[in-house]
Protein backbone atom coordinates (compact mmCIF):
# COMPACT_ATOMS: atom_id res chain seq x y z
CA UNK A 1 0.00 0.00 0.00
CA UNK A 2 2.91 2.44 0.83
CA UNK A 3 3.90 1.46 -2.62
CA UNK A 4 0.83 2.45 -4.34
CA UNK A 5 0.35 5.58 -2.25
CA UNK A 6 4.20 6.70 -3.32
CA UNK A 7 3.29 5.56 -6.61
CA UNK A 8 -0.01 7.33 -7.17
CA UNK A 9 1.82 10.72 -5.48
CA UNK A 10 5.00 10.65 -8.21
CA UNK A 11 2.03 10.12 -10.56
CA UNK A 12 -0.12 13.26 -9.38
CA UNK A 13 3.46 15.23 -9.44
CA UNK A 14 4.33 14.15 -12.91
CA UNK A 15 0.91 15.05 -14.29
CA UNK A 16 1.20 18.58 -12.62
CA UNK A 17 4.81 19.17 -14.13
CA UNK A 18 3.14 18.19 -17.68
CA UNK A 19 0.13 20.55 -17.07
CA UNK A 20 2.72 23.34 -16.31
CA UNK A 21 4.84 22.51 -19.20
CA UNK A 22 1.50 22.98 -21.46
CA UNK A 23 0.71 26.25 -19.73
CA UNK A 24 4.20 27.30 -20.43
CA UNK A 25 3.61 26.15 -24.12
CA UNK A 26 0.45 28.03 -24.27
CA UNK A 27 1.47 31.09 -23.25
CA UNK A 28 4.62 31.17 -26.00
CA UNK A 29 2.41 30.44 -28.51
CA UNK A 30 0.07 32.94 -26.97
CA UNK A 31 3.05 35.76 -26.64
CA UNK A 32 3.97 35.40 -30.06
CA UNK A 33 0.27 35.44 -30.97
CA UNK A 34 0.56 38.84 -29.33
CA UNK A 35 2.91 39.95 -30.83
CA UNK A 36 2.13 38.92 -34.33
CA UNK A 37 -0.79 40.92 -33.94
CA UNK A 38 0.90 44.32 -33.00
CA UNK A 39 3.68 44.09 -35.91
CA UNK A 40 0.43 44.03 -38.33
CA UNK A 41 -1.43 46.72 -36.64
CA UNK A 42 -4.27 44.54 -35.31
CA UNK A 43 -3.48 45.46 -31.38
CA UNK A 44 -6.69 47.12 -31.13
CA UNK A 45 -8.73 43.93 -32.32
CA UNK A 46 -10.19 42.58 -29.18
CA UNK A 47 -10.75 38.62 -31.16
CA UNK A 48 -6.98 38.03 -31.09
CA UNK A 49 -5.42 34.78 -30.81
CA UNK A 50 -3.99 35.68 -27.43
CA UNK A 51 -7.28 36.38 -26.27
CA UNK A 52 -8.65 33.20 -27.42
CA UNK A 53 -5.48 31.26 -25.54
CA UNK A 54 -6.19 32.80 -22.59
CA UNK A 55 -9.86 32.29 -22.38
CA UNK A 56 -9.17 28.45 -22.66
CA UNK A 57 -6.90 28.37 -19.41
CA UNK A 58 -9.19 26.01 -18.06
CA UNK A 59 -10.58 24.19 -20.50
CA UNK A 60 -9.24 20.57 -20.80
CA UNK A 61 -5.91 19.69 -22.07
CA UNK A 62 -6.62 18.25 -25.24
CA UNK A 63 -8.78 21.54 -26.35
CA UNK A 64 -5.70 23.68 -25.75
CA UNK A 65 -3.17 21.89 -27.27
CA UNK A 66 -5.72 21.59 -30.61
CA UNK A 67 -6.01 25.63 -30.35
CA UNK A 68 -2.55 25.75 -30.45
CA UNK A 69 -2.53 23.49 -33.27
CA UNK A 70 -5.02 25.71 -34.94
CA UNK A 71 -3.82 29.22 -34.39
CA UNK A 72 -0.05 27.99 -35.74
CA UNK A 73 -1.28 26.96 -38.51
CA UNK A 74 -2.96 30.36 -38.77
CA UNK A 75 -0.21 32.06 -37.81
CA UNK A 76 1.32 30.43 -40.80
CA UNK A 77 -1.15 31.64 -43.03
CA UNK A 78 -0.99 35.34 -41.94
CA UNK A 79 2.79 34.88 -42.82
CA UNK A 80 2.38 34.22 -45.96
CA UNK A 81 -0.54 36.72 -46.71
CA UNK A 82 1.92 39.00 -45.06
CA UNK A 83 5.28 38.34 -47.54
CA UNK A 84 2.96 38.45 -50.80
CA UNK A 85 1.64 42.43 -49.25
CA UNK A 86 5.14 43.06 -48.93
CA UNK A 87 6.38 42.34 -52.01
CA UNK A 88 3.62 44.35 -53.62
CA UNK A 89 4.10 47.13 -51.78
CA UNK A 90 8.27 46.92 -52.73
CA UNK A 91 6.65 46.77 -56.94
CA UNK A 92 4.42 49.44 -55.79
CA UNK A 93 7.85 51.98 -54.59
CA UNK A 94 9.73 50.80 -57.50
CA UNK A 95 6.72 51.98 -60.00
CA UNK A 96 6.53 55.39 -57.78
CA UNK A 97 9.89 55.35 -57.54
CA UNK A 98 10.07 55.62 -61.99
CA UNK A 99 7.47 58.18 -61.99
CA UNK A 100 8.51 60.10 -59.60
CA UNK A 101 11.78 60.52 -61.39
CA UNK A 102 9.92 61.21 -64.62
CA UNK A 103 7.88 64.23 -62.73
CA UNK A 104 10.58 65.46 -60.65
CA UNK A 105 11.94 67.99 -62.57
CA UNK A 106 13.84 70.50 -60.27
CA UNK A 107 13.57 73.35 -58.00
CA UNK A 108 12.57 76.50 -59.00
CA UNK A 109 14.69 80.07 -57.98
CA UNK A 110 14.90 83.12 -58.48
CA UNK A 111 18.08 85.01 -58.59
CA UNK A 112 19.42 88.74 -59.10
CA UNK A 113 22.98 88.36 -58.77
CA UNK A 114 25.31 91.11 -59.09
CA UNK A 115 28.13 89.04 -59.81
CA UNK A 116 27.01 87.92 -62.50
CA UNK A 117 27.03 91.36 -64.38
CA UNK A 118 30.00 91.75 -66.43
CA UNK A 119 31.98 95.28 -66.27
CA UNK A 120 30.49 97.87 -68.55
CA UNK A 121 27.34 96.11 -69.47
CA UNK A 122 24.06 97.81 -67.55
CA UNK A 123 21.62 97.33 -70.89
CA UNK A 124 19.64 95.65 -68.14
CA UNK A 125 17.65 96.54 -65.11
CA UNK A 126 15.32 94.86 -62.60
CA UNK A 127 11.99 95.85 -64.97
CA UNK A 128 13.75 93.80 -67.48
CA UNK A 129 15.03 91.08 -65.63
CA UNK A 130 10.96 90.45 -64.29
CA UNK A 131 10.30 88.68 -67.69
CA UNK A 132 14.27 86.71 -68.59
CA UNK A 133 14.54 83.54 -68.14
CA UNK A 134 17.95 83.88 -67.05
CA UNK A 135 16.94 85.44 -63.97
CA UNK A 136 13.52 82.68 -63.56
CA UNK A 137 14.57 79.44 -64.33
CA UNK A 138 13.59 75.61 -62.57
CA UNK A 139 17.06 73.99 -61.60
CA UNK A 140 17.07 70.53 -63.41
CA UNK A 141 19.81 68.75 -61.21
CA UNK A 142 19.46 65.03 -61.97
CA UNK A 143 22.62 62.60 -62.14
CA UNK A 144 21.14 60.19 -65.06
CA UNK A 145 20.97 62.60 -67.45
CA UNK A 146 25.14 63.08 -67.80
CA UNK A 147 25.94 61.25 -70.89
CA UNK A 148 28.37 59.05 -69.32
CA UNK A 149 25.70 57.67 -67.00
CA UNK A 150 23.84 54.13 -67.61
CA UNK A 151 20.65 53.20 -65.64
CA UNK A 152 18.11 49.92 -65.45
CA UNK A 153 15.22 52.13 -65.26
CA UNK A 154 14.81 54.07 -68.66
CA UNK A 155 13.77 57.37 -68.23
CA UNK A 156 10.69 59.43 -70.91
CA UNK A 157 10.87 62.88 -71.24
CA UNK A 158 7.36 62.56 -72.71
CA UNK A 159 5.66 61.91 -69.34
CA UNK A 160 6.90 65.09 -67.62
CA UNK A 161 5.03 68.17 -67.84
CA UNK A 162 7.38 70.83 -68.53
CA UNK A 163 6.71 74.31 -67.86
CA UNK A 164 9.06 77.33 -68.29
CA UNK A 165 12.78 77.82 -68.78
CA UNK A 166 15.33 74.95 -67.19
CA UNK A 167 19.43 75.45 -66.17
CA UNK A 168 20.97 71.86 -66.20
CA UNK A 169 23.30 70.88 -63.23
CA UNK A 170 25.16 68.22 -62.48
CA UNK A 171 25.81 67.58 -58.57
CA UNK A 172 25.13 70.94 -58.04
CA UNK A 173 27.20 72.41 -60.58
CA UNK A 174 26.35 73.97 -63.85
CA UNK A 175 26.75 72.35 -67.49
CA UNK A 176 24.51 71.67 -70.59
CA UNK A 177 23.36 69.85 -73.50
CA UNK A 178 25.34 68.34 -75.72
CA UNK A 179 26.31 69.60 -78.93
CA UNK A 180 26.87 66.28 -80.66
CA UNK A 181 25.44 62.67 -80.83
CA UNK A 182 25.37 60.76 -77.58
CA UNK A 183 25.75 57.04 -77.65
CA UNK A 184 22.37 54.51 -77.55
CA UNK A 185 21.15 53.88 -73.94
CA UNK A 186 22.84 56.92 -72.27
CA UNK A 187 21.33 60.10 -70.50
CA UNK A 188 19.59 57.29 -68.69
CA UNK A 189 17.52 56.67 -71.76
CA UNK A 190 17.34 54.81 -75.07
CA UNK A 191 17.63 57.46 -77.53
CA UNK A 192 18.99 61.06 -75.49
CA UNK A 193 18.90 63.58 -77.32
CA UNK A 194 21.33 66.61 -77.99
CA UNK A 195 20.94 69.71 -79.55
CA UNK A 196 21.00 69.81 -83.07
CA UNK A 197 22.89 72.97 -83.70
CA UNK A 198 25.66 75.47 -81.54
CA UNK A 199 24.12 77.55 -78.68
CA UNK A 200 23.71 80.89 -79.21
CA UNK A 201 25.70 84.29 -78.10
CA UNK A 202 24.36 86.45 -75.60
CA UNK A 203 23.78 89.03 -78.33
CA UNK A 204 21.64 86.59 -80.12
CA UNK A 205 18.72 86.29 -77.49
CA UNK A 206 16.43 83.84 -77.61
CA UNK A 207 16.57 81.27 -79.94
CA UNK A 208 14.84 77.66 -81.23
CA UNK A 209 17.08 74.83 -81.87
CA UNK A 210 16.21 71.40 -83.30
CA UNK A 211 16.80 68.44 -81.21
CA UNK A 212 17.98 64.72 -82.62
CA UNK A 213 17.28 61.22 -80.78
CA UNK A 214 20.31 58.83 -81.02
CA UNK A 215 19.04 55.60 -82.25
CA UNK A 216 20.28 52.35 -84.35
CA UNK A 217 23.25 54.15 -85.51
CA UNK A 218 21.34 56.62 -86.58
CA UNK A 219 22.12 60.19 -84.79
CA UNK A 220 19.07 61.87 -85.92
CA UNK A 221 17.18 58.76 -85.94
CA UNK A 222 14.37 60.46 -84.11
CA UNK A 223 13.75 64.79 -85.11
CA UNK A 224 12.02 65.80 -81.59
CA UNK A 225 10.11 69.06 -81.35
CA UNK A 226 12.46 72.04 -81.28
CA UNK A 227 13.49 74.32 -78.14
CA UNK A 228 14.58 77.80 -77.31
CA UNK A 229 17.95 78.62 -75.77
CA UNK A 230 19.24 81.36 -74.30
CA UNK A 231 22.65 82.51 -73.72
CA UNK A 232 22.77 84.35 -69.73
CA UNK A 233 25.46 86.47 -67.72
CA UNK A 234 28.24 84.13 -66.19
CA UNK A 235 28.38 81.68 -69.36
CA UNK A 236 25.22 79.66 -68.44
CA UNK A 237 22.27 78.89 -70.92
CA UNK A 238 18.53 78.16 -70.11
CA UNK A 239 16.47 75.65 -71.90
CA UNK A 240 12.85 75.95 -72.47
CA UNK A 241 12.01 71.99 -72.89
CA UNK A 242 8.90 70.62 -74.30
CA UNK A 243 7.88 67.14 -74.80
CA UNK A 244 9.57 64.63 -76.97
CA UNK A 245 8.27 63.27 -80.02
CA UNK A 246 8.19 59.51 -78.42
CA UNK A 247 9.54 57.68 -75.74
CA UNK A 248 12.20 56.51 -74.58
CA UNK A 249 13.58 60.21 -75.19
CA UNK A 250 15.27 62.14 -73.14
CA UNK A 251 17.61 65.47 -72.60
CA UNK A 252 21.12 65.11 -71.99
CA UNK A 253 23.42 67.01 -70.02
CA UNK A 254 26.89 67.36 -71.37
CA UNK A 255 29.58 66.01 -68.50
CA UNK A 256 32.77 67.38 -70.75
CA UNK A 257 31.08 71.32 -70.59
CA UNK A 258 31.43 71.56 -66.67
CA UNK A 259 34.55 72.86 -67.07
CA UNK A 260 32.45 75.71 -68.63
CA UNK A 261 31.06 76.82 -65.49
CA UNK A 262 34.73 77.69 -64.12
CA UNK A 263 35.18 80.35 -66.57
CA UNK A 264 35.53 83.95 -65.84
CA UNK A 265 33.43 86.58 -66.60
CA UNK A 266 36.32 87.69 -69.49
CA UNK A 267 36.31 84.26 -70.80
CA UNK A 268 34.21 82.13 -72.51
CA UNK A 269 33.69 78.54 -73.00
CA UNK A 270 35.19 77.13 -76.45
CA UNK A 271 35.77 73.58 -77.87
CA UNK A 272 36.85 72.74 -81.55
CA UNK A 273 35.69 69.15 -81.63
CA UNK A 274 32.42 69.31 -79.06
CA UNK A 275 34.08 67.33 -76.75
CA UNK A 276 36.87 68.73 -75.26
CA UNK A 277 36.06 72.39 -73.63
CA UNK A 278 37.98 74.85 -72.24
CA UNK A 279 37.79 78.55 -70.86
CA UNK A 280 39.26 81.32 -73.40
CA UNK A 281 39.73 84.94 -72.78
CA UNK A 282 37.66 87.02 -74.44
CA UNK A 283 38.38 89.57 -76.71
CA UNK A 284 38.08 93.44 -75.45
CA UNK A 285 35.93 95.63 -77.45
CA UNK A 286 37.52 98.79 -78.30
CA UNK A 287 35.24 101.28 -77.55
CA UNK A 288 34.15 103.20 -81.17
CA UNK A 289 34.59 106.89 -81.32
CA UNK A 290 31.85 108.84 -83.54
CA UNK A 291 31.65 112.30 -83.71
CA UNK A 292 30.26 114.53 -86.40
CA UNK A 293 29.46 118.32 -86.47
CA UNK A 294 27.86 119.84 -90.06
CA UNK A 295 26.29 123.67 -90.90
CA UNK A 296 24.08 124.60 -93.75
CA UNK A 297 25.02 127.47 -95.64
CA UNK A 298 21.92 129.00 -96.69
CA UNK A 299 18.66 130.43 -95.94
CA UNK A 300 15.62 127.80 -95.35
CA UNK A 301 11.95 129.15 -96.25
CA UNK A 302 8.64 127.50 -95.14
CA UNK A 303 9.40 123.26 -94.74
CA UNK A 304 11.78 120.93 -95.48
CA UNK A 305 11.47 117.13 -95.00
CA UNK A 306 15.06 116.82 -94.72
CA UNK A 307 18.23 119.27 -94.24
CA UNK A 308 20.92 117.94 -95.94
CA UNK A 309 23.77 119.85 -94.15
CA UNK A 310 26.36 119.84 -96.51
CA UNK A 311 29.55 121.56 -94.90
CA UNK A 312 30.96 119.33 -92.73
CA UNK A 313 33.38 120.06 -90.68
CA UNK A 314 34.06 116.62 -88.23
CA UNK A 315 32.83 113.26 -89.11
CA UNK A 316 34.48 111.10 -87.05
CA UNK A 317 33.70 107.55 -87.77
CA UNK A 318 32.02 108.27 -90.70
CA UNK A 319 28.53 107.89 -89.31
CA UNK A 320 27.25 111.15 -91.04
CA UNK A 321 26.12 111.49 -94.88
CA UNK A 322 26.32 114.67 -96.12
CA UNK A 323 24.58 113.90 -99.31
CA UNK A 324 21.37 113.29 -97.55
CA UNK A 325 21.82 114.85 -94.38
CA UNK A 326 21.04 111.94 -92.22
CA UNK A 327 23.31 110.28 -89.28
CA UNK A 328 22.99 106.30 -89.25
CA UNK A 329 24.32 104.93 -85.37
CA UNK A 330 26.82 102.73 -85.96
CA UNK A 331 27.08 100.87 -82.75
CA UNK A 332 24.33 100.46 -79.99
CA UNK A 333 24.94 102.68 -77.16
CA UNK A 334 24.22 106.23 -76.16
CA UNK A 335 23.80 109.39 -78.20
CA UNK A 336 23.74 113.09 -77.57
CA UNK A 337 22.95 115.55 -80.24
CA UNK A 338 22.48 119.03 -80.72
CA UNK A 339 20.98 121.60 -83.17
CA UNK A 340 19.72 125.36 -83.85
CA UNK A 341 18.66 127.70 -86.04
CA UNK A 342 18.19 131.73 -85.99
CA UNK A 343 15.28 133.58 -87.57
CA UNK A 344 15.21 137.05 -88.17
CA UNK A 345 11.58 137.89 -89.66
CA UNK A 346 8.84 139.12 -86.84
CA UNK A 347 5.50 137.56 -86.84
CA UNK A 348 7.11 134.00 -87.93
CA UNK A 349 7.63 131.04 -85.84
CA UNK A 350 10.22 128.78 -86.97
CA UNK A 351 10.23 125.09 -85.84
CA UNK A 352 13.22 122.28 -86.32
CA UNK A 353 12.43 118.70 -85.38
CA UNK A 354 14.68 116.37 -84.62
CA UNK A 355 14.08 113.00 -86.29
CA UNK A 356 14.75 109.22 -84.76
CA UNK A 357 13.86 105.97 -87.02
CA UNK A 358 10.85 108.30 -88.17
CA UNK A 359 9.79 109.65 -84.66
CA UNK A 360 10.01 113.62 -83.95
CA UNK A 361 11.12 113.20 -80.74
CA UNK A 362 12.77 117.12 -80.02
CA UNK A 363 12.02 120.52 -81.14
CA UNK A 364 14.15 124.07 -81.68
CA UNK A 365 11.23 126.49 -81.58
CA UNK A 366 11.68 130.49 -82.00
CA UNK A 367 8.60 133.33 -82.83
CA UNK A 368 9.25 136.86 -83.03
CA UNK A 369 6.98 139.16 -82.33
CA UNK A 370 8.91 142.35 -83.64
CA UNK A 371 11.71 142.90 -86.06
CA UNK A 372 14.89 141.50 -84.52
CA UNK A 373 16.89 138.27 -84.64
CA UNK A 374 16.82 135.30 -81.92
CA UNK A 375 19.00 131.84 -82.05
CA UNK A 376 17.65 128.45 -80.70
CA UNK A 377 19.74 125.67 -79.85
CA UNK A 378 18.35 122.21 -78.55
CA UNK A 379 20.17 119.45 -77.47
CA UNK A 380 18.55 115.47 -76.99
CA UNK A 381 20.08 112.40 -74.78
CA UNK A 382 18.91 108.80 -76.25
CA UNK A 383 19.84 104.91 -76.36
CA UNK A 384 20.29 104.05 -80.31
CA UNK A 385 20.43 100.43 -82.04
CA UNK A 386 23.01 99.96 -84.78
CA UNK A 387 21.63 101.49 -87.76
CA UNK A 388 19.04 103.74 -86.25
CA UNK A 389 18.51 106.75 -88.61
CA UNK A 390 18.61 110.11 -87.54
CA UNK A 391 18.19 113.30 -89.60
CA UNK A 392 16.74 117.56 -89.00
CA UNK A 393 13.63 118.23 -90.72
CA UNK A 394 11.88 121.99 -90.64
CA UNK A 395 7.97 122.07 -90.07
CA UNK A 396 7.76 126.16 -90.50
CA UNK A 397 8.70 129.48 -90.54
CA UNK A 398 12.39 130.76 -92.18
CA UNK A 399 15.57 129.96 -90.75
CA UNK A 400 18.96 132.39 -91.69
CA UNK A 401 22.47 131.79 -92.40
CA UNK A 402 25.02 132.56 -95.06
CA UNK A 403 28.58 130.64 -96.01
CA UNK A 404 30.33 132.63 -93.58
CA UNK A 405 27.58 131.79 -90.43
CA UNK A 406 26.93 128.66 -88.47
CA UNK A 407 23.37 129.49 -87.37
CA UNK A 408 21.91 126.22 -88.71
CA UNK A 409 24.08 123.09 -87.64
CA UNK A 410 23.89 119.54 -86.70
CA UNK A 411 25.96 117.24 -84.88
CA UNK A 412 26.24 114.26 -82.08
CA UNK A 413 28.80 111.84 -80.30
CA UNK A 414 28.39 108.78 -79.17
CA UNK A 415 28.80 108.99 -75.36
CA UNK A 416 28.34 105.52 -74.43
CA UNK A 417 28.91 102.08 -76.18
CA UNK A 418 26.68 98.92 -75.37
CA UNK A 419 27.64 95.13 -75.42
Amino acid sequence: MACAGELITHYDQNSRLLIVQMKMVVFGVALLAALSSCAVGCSGNTNTSAVKLWHMENQPLAMQLSAVFKEVESLKCEQTTLQQQQNALTQMHIRSHQRGAQREVGTHILTYSANDEEEGDFSENVSNRRGDPCFHYTVLDQTWRATNTTTKIKMCDRNVKWKGWYRLFYKGKSLQMPERCVPVNKCGTHAPLWLAGSHPKRRDGIVTRNVCGHWKKKCCAFRSTPIKVKKCQGNYYVYKFTQPSSCYLAYCADINTLVCGRCRRNQTCVSRDRINWRCKRKRRMSSKKVHFFASFPGQITGKMNRIKYSKVLVNVGRAFNSRTGVFKAPVKGVYQFFFSTQSATSGLKTDLWLVINGYWVAVSHTHISRPSTVGSLSTYMTFLRRGSVVYITQNCGRSWANANSMTITFGGSLLAQWK
